[in-house]
């Protein structure tokens, strides 16, 4: 696919605001936990982030709703291709996206990357040890980490890296808590390879999905490997501009519980599925206020996971082709009307998780 090229200063909208507005109606009716976790970051990002984020969920249907993945794939990959022509399709959610990708200078590597790791998923694909598996969840979560990174105005490799770590690690997260919903649709995530030391066949095992003591390691391993991305996360929030940080700490937190309740459980989340009540969520949004104000290491305190690179370079390369810099709009200190807004917008999501979503 070829790499379409972006003007160095963002031109005149596509969208227009019947196209915005039928973007956010899109998420708030489809996406409700996502919406209403949405309402943690500031205008600024809000706006963008919700329209991003419809198309990747119409990408995402496509891929999934298709008998061909890579034909769908191929068909994605031209409506990207025209987005950043800015010669979109007459779609609401790709005038969005062409508006969002130009204005926040997002490489087209990053969001075709994503699309990859959905065929990846339609397709049914196994992952053999750990870096593939990360390099799954890398495509399907540390892409989004990276472009939320960017829609805040934040750009350096460090920071990129770290935003990334946090996707990956949410990931793994959801793949420990849904092994017995994954195994119910044939699916099961977890590294073949972890499997084999285990004495545990997967296609034996899929046949007949139940808990096991040996599976339970098996998962509560997997969470200690999300555990330390995210704390490899944490250093980078510190980089992003303080009217963001609440957000961010709060989903590496709550995703972050989301494995220790498995943990808890043994591992176990194939007789019930581990969730977050509304009292522990409000607790670490607490957390999360205070971690946002901390200072800790630098973001480049640690290595760049291998699997992550292939972004990060994307970033690189298209700043120094068009003069791009990460000028964040740090906001002023986090206040007491804004820890309000926060409280108000988790009772919100508190609501949502608890319809299911349509």
């Amino acid at each position: 696919m070829a790499i379409g090229s972006m003007p160095p200063e963002a031109p005149e909208p596509l969208a227009t605001r019947a196209d915005l507005e039928a973007c956010h109606a899109a998420i708030r009716v489809g996406s409700r936990t996502f919406h209403a976790a949405s309402r943690l970051l500031p205008e600024r990002v809000r706006g963008p982030a919700l329209s991003l984020y419809a198309f990747c969920r119409e990408a995402d249907d496509a891929i999934d709703q298709s008998g061909d993945p890579r034909a769908a794939l191929r068909s994605l990959e031209d409506r990207l291709d025209r987005a950043y022509r800015r010669e979109p399709i007459d779609n609401a959610a790709d005038r969005a996206l062409a508006d969002v990708v130009a204005r926040f200078h997002i490489p087209q590597a990053v969001p075709a990357a994503l699309l990859e790791g959905f065929a990846w998923d339609a397709e049914g694909r196994v992952y053999e040890d750990l870096p593939a598996l990360r390099a799954y969840g890398m495509r399907v979560a540390g892409t989004v980490g990276v472009m939320m990174s960017l829609l805040m105005g934040v750009r350096s490799p460090a920071a990129l890296a770290r935003a990334a770590d946090l996707g990956v690690g949410m990931q793994l997260s959801n793949i420990a808590r849904d092994v017995g919903e994954d195994a119910r649709l044939g699916r099961i995530y977890l590294p073949r390879e972890w499997l084999r030391e285990a004495g545990i066949d997967a296609a034996e095992w899929l046949a007949d999905p139940q808990f096991e003591p040996d599976l339970g390691r098996i998962v509560s391993r997997l969470v200690v490997e999300a555990q330390l991305l995210y704390e490899r996360a944490a250093v980078g929030v510190s980089e992003l501009p303080a009217e963001c940080r609440p957000a961010i700490h709060a989903a590496r937190l709550m995703y972050a519980e989301i494995g220790r309740k498995v943990a808890r459980a043994g591992g176990d989340s194939v007789s019930s599925r581990a969730v977050v009540s509304a009292r522990r969520k409000l607790l670490l949004l607490a957390q999360a206020i205070t971690a946002s104000v901390t200072a800790p290491r630098t973001a480049g305190s640690f290595e760049v996971l291998p699997e992550a690179r292939f972004l990060l370079d994307a970033v690189t390369a298209h700043d120094a082709t068009y003069g791009v810099r990460g000028d964040a709009l740090v906001g002023e200190s986090l206040l007491v009307r804004e820890f309000s807004l926060a409280l108000s917008a988790f009772e919100r999501l508190e609501r949502a998780d608890r319809t299911p979503e349509a």
